[in-house]
């Protein structure tokens, strides 16, 4: 592909880390894909920096940014990061929101109140996967989707993520320490820092495989496919007995289909 066709520039806003991700037109494999922290106070001026500095990292001129799709719940950063990423390349930026032009349906009580991340990967899974899917998110927030093969998103289940749970023990107890989250040599720990990263680690797994066998059994389909995303995915998904994929950029991907269609592009299935 010449450098004439640009490149396309994805967003998703979490309450901890924005994830940036670049894909090439027509093609939906995350060709660079960058993290920051949301929380950082900055300016637009300031996010305009970071933002080219990251593209240059990745041999991206800014100016070979054809559009840009922003999802966010994080309003206020949100709207700095937009003023931001409309000095790149062509300028357009389009953002997900619950009445986005999308080929989803939010099958709730409440559509306006679904954020941006739980639309796209709607989007993602009926189009990736084309079945009934649970989509376990593993972010700041634990998050499970229920959506059908057609793109229908019915609702799901929001939990404490892992960070709230350290956060929640280092701020209620005066002498455990916070611990590095990872997989554990053994369940049963011999020491304090070992017995909480258990405890820790495990508790998440199985609320993981609990919550999903839940979802299953009322929502009647035990055959649902059940992937897994989000920052924590490849560490948890291999010890959750419930999982049956491991997709990280999801999101990402959500975001790029929603540029697809929010922008009218007329062959959005082959290079542009």
């Amino acid at each position: 592909m010449s450098e004439d066709h640009g490149m396309h520039l994805t967003l998703d806003v979490g309450n901890t880390e924005t994830v940036m991700g670049l894909f090439r037109p027509g093609d939906l494999e995350v060709a660079a894909h960058w993290r920051y922290s949301t929380p950082v106070p900055r300016t637009a001026d300031e996010l305009v920096l970071l933002l080219r500095a990251f593209l240059r990292e990745g041999d991206v001129m800014p100016a070979r940014i054809r559009r840009t799709v922003l999802g966010s719940v994080v309003p206020a950063h949100a709207e700095r990061l937009r003023r931001a990423l409309s000095t790149l390349g062509d300028g357009r930026v389009f953002v997900v929101e619950p009445d986005a032009d999308l080929p989803i349906r939010l099958d709730v009580e409440q559509p306006s109140t679904v954020g941006a991340d739980r639309i796209v990967n709607t989007l993602a899974a009926a189009h990736l996967f084309g079945r009934d899917t649970i989509v376990v998110d593993l972010g700041t927030a634990t998050t499970f989707d229920c959506i059908t093969a057609d793109g229908v998103f019915q609702g799901g289940v929001i939990a404490p993520g892992l960070q709230a749970g350290q956060e929640w023990l280092k701020g209620h107890t005066a002498k455990l320490p916070m611990v590095e989250f990872g997989p554990p040599g053994r369940v049963i720990g011999r020491r304090t820092e070992t017995c909480l990263q258990s405890g820790i680690f495990y508790s998440a797994v199985e609320a993981i495989d609990g919550i999903v066998r839940r979802i299953q059994d009322e929502w009647r389909r035990p055959e649902a496919l059940v992937v897994a995303t989000g920052g924590y995915a490849g560490i948890l998904a291999d010890h959750a007995e419930s999982v049956d994929r491991v997709d990280p950029h999801l999101t990402l991907v959500g975001l790029e289909l929603a540029g697809r269609h929010m922008a009218k592009d007329p062959r959005p299935d082959v290079d542009s």
